[in-house]
């Protein structure tokens, strides 16, 4: 029933009594489907199978939301009227069938649809998502979890809302008294506002509402719904069928639609309330939110020139009380259908309701990110939050990870019912020990660095005694790299990706192998190309080492030592060892190492071959065998690591 009073609100007087017709047609037009759908019914049993009846009885069932019996007018309108039907007709039978779980068939007369109305962004979503209703009942992660049906809900209609502090706004058709007069829309009271406490049941896991109690001082023997307030407390925007305080005001068409009004919260009351000046008498506005700034309202509306039935806008709210030009929120929201029930999270996430973007049935429920101040393609959120009946009023609160969110599925208590879930937050800790690659000692004092994939340092912890480290409370499911370094030790670095496990810990231990291990800097060997003693990319690498010792101990003073293989002459391999040393000298120097504290750097060729692979041998060597004798040494002469 919620979703419906967007629409409108009209003045119903009193009806003569006539012929039967006639008096269907009234209650149809003054939208009281639920007198009409019984009217037109007898009506059809007597004979009288005609377009007009056939259309409208589907409609009447449709419009609030009983999607067997469209289905089964709808049907029968096709049967007969197929050919002369308004496309509109393939669609909302298309929606019924739908919500009555027959896929299919929904699709195969949303193609209908399609070919008789090619420009219709409704029918053209099936052909650019085929398989949408797998991927939308079948979510491989979890977003939304303990859907509950709160205790507070009735047989009537319960919908909403907002969510400010620990309290929850919603909106009700549940009667105040014996004398509520009755919506003819659906035969329930009209609608009022309501405030409740939201309680978290820590066994279970469920998010609930208790001590619910009216807005009295907003009330009127109308329609109100649809509160939001703003972050201080003192203003709060809510709709409202356009009524004076006295009596019930129309255009000039007499239909009294949905306006916007504002009220003032003076010493814990709501007062001084004002329509806003954007309202119309001749259209709807209704459903207000704010922006994450509340420098922005969005409401819904079906003012003239917009894309479909009801389009979300948004207006600035200036100083002094006063307001900018409604903008529409254009084609990439808005649809030919539907498009109600707009809210804005924290982080400018928008989220509305639309039976016109592909869905599982009447209303779905979508997200639609911002980037560079435009939202964009709105996504389906899919199940547990949208089914095959009416799924709207989406409210989110990410601090405390809950929400809600209002639908007439199967198995509620009442028309429309209140749903709360928990928004699944999957943390997990990085842990591990960073200890020395040889002896596994741990290592304290080490540095760890956690990066994530674009390269942003997240978190940096330091090893205590033990060698450990943890990252706590990192994103699941994310690619990470995690570094260790330590003065004197060369860094280990290993990726990893967190798993899809809440609370769950991901170890990664990390080996440094020690740059000084007696009176050597040991490094990686450094290679040079055959023939060549330019020092090459890789060997750069490995020479940096040197250089971070040297700097780490401003005193020490060391001597380079160069081998060869055996392969080539004597002479020649001693030439070339002592121009390789020279160049992994000059190098280091290069870095900003004084020439003074390299004692020598001197070449051997061939003479400490450290295997069998000599002149005699050199042929049965591997080539593998032969790189072992290729080796630069790097000795500290003073024993000072300062």
């Amino acid at each position: 029933m919620g979703k419906q009073i967007v629409i409108v609100f009209i003045f119903f007087s009193s009806i003569c009594l006539g012929q039967r017709k006639y008096t269907a047609d009234k209650y149809f037009e003054v939208f009281a489907y639920k007198k009409a759908a019984e009217l037109y019914e007898k009506i059809y049993d007597k004979g009288n199978n005609s377009y007009e009846i056939v259309s409208r009885l589907g409609d009447s069932h449709y419009y609030n939301s009983e999607f067997l019996e469209a289905e089964k007018w709808y049907k029968r309108l096709m049967d007969t009227y197929e050919s002369t039907v308004p496309p509109e007709y393939f669609f909302k039978y298309a929606q019924s069938l739908k919500s009555n779980g027959k896929v299919k068939e929904s699709d195969e007369w949303l193609v209908k649809f399609s070919r008789v109305k090619g420009d219709d962004s409704r029918g053209q979503a099936l052909e650019k998502n085929e398989g949408y209703f797998t991927r939308y009942t079948n979510q491989i992660k979890k977003v939304f979890t303990h859907v509950n049906n709160l205790s507070i809900n009735t047989k009537y209609s319960d919908f909403g809302g907002f969510i400010y502090e620990d309290n929850f706004y919603f909106s009700s058709t549940r009667p105040l008294g014996t004398s509520d007069k009755l919506y003819k829309w659906n035969n329930q009271p009209h609608l009022n506002i309501y405030k409740a406490n939201e309680v978290y049941d820590t066994e279970n896991q469920l998010v609930n509402l208790t001590k619910e109690e009216v807005l009295l001082s907003l009330s009127s023997e109308y329609h109100e719904s649809n509160a939001v307030i703003t972050s201080d407390g003192t203003t709060l925007y809510f709709t409202r069928t356009n009524f004076n305080g006295k009596k019930l005001e129309g255009g000039a068409n007499k239909i009294a639609y949905l306006k916007i009004y504002k009220a003032e919260n003076i010493n814990g009351e709501w007062k001084n309330i004002k329509e806003l000046p954007f309202n119309n008498d001749n259209y709807s506005v209704g459903h207000p939110a704010l922006s994450a700034d509340e420098k922005t309202l969005y409401f819904i509306s079906d003012m003239p020139h917009g894309f479909g039935a009801t389009d979300i806008y948004k207006v600035a709210i200036l100083e002094n009380n006063t307001y900018g030009t409604p903008e529409n929120l254009g084609k990439e929201i808005n649809t030919e259908g539907r498009e109600m029930f707009p809210f804005v999270a924290k982080d400018s996430t928008l989220y509305f309701a639309s039976d016109g973007h592909l869905g599982l049935g009447a209303l779905d429920i979508f997200e639609s990110k911002k980037q560079n101040g435009i939202y964009q393609q709105p996504t389906n959120l899919g199940t547990p939050i949208n089914g095959a009946y009416d799924d709207f009023a989406f409210v989110i609160n990410t601090v405390k990870k809950n929400g809600f969110f209002s639908s007439n599925r199967k198995g509620g208590k009442g028309d429309d019912d209140i749903y709360s879930f928990i928004l699944y937050s999957c943390k997990e800790d990085i842990t591990g020990i960073v200890s020395e690659e040889k002896t596994n000692k741990p290592i304290s004092g080490a540095t760890v660095k956690l990066i994530d994939a674009d390269g942003k340092v997240q978190a940096q912890k330091i090893t205590g005694n033990k060698g450990t480290y943890t990252f706590a409370e990192v994103d699941c499911e994310k690619n990470f790299v995690v570094i260790a370094e330590k003065e004197d030790y060369k860094a280990d670095i290993k990726q990893l990706q967190t798993l899809d496990v809440d609370k769950q810990f991901v170890t990664t231990n990390l080996s440094l192998k020690p740059l000084i291990i007696e009176d050597q800097i040991v490094i990686n060997p450094i290679y040079f190309d055959f023939d060549k003693y330019t020092i090459r990319e890789d060997a750069e690498y490995e020479l940096e080492q040197i250089v971070s010792v040297m700097k780490n101990h401003p005193e020490m003073i060391i001597k380079i030592e160069a081998h060869t293989d055996s392969r080539g002459t004597k002479a020649y391999n001693k030439k070339l060892s002592n121009q390789r040393a020279r160049s992994t000298r000059d190098y280091i120097v290069s870095r900003g190492i004084s020439s003074d504290r390299i004692k020598s750097a001197l070449g051997f060729g061939e003479e400490q071959l450290l295997n069998n692979c000599g002149d005699a041998n050199q042929n049965n060597c591997s080539i593998k065998e032969h790189q072992k004798n290729r080796r630069s040494y790097f000795y500290i002469l003073n024993n000072s690591k300062k």
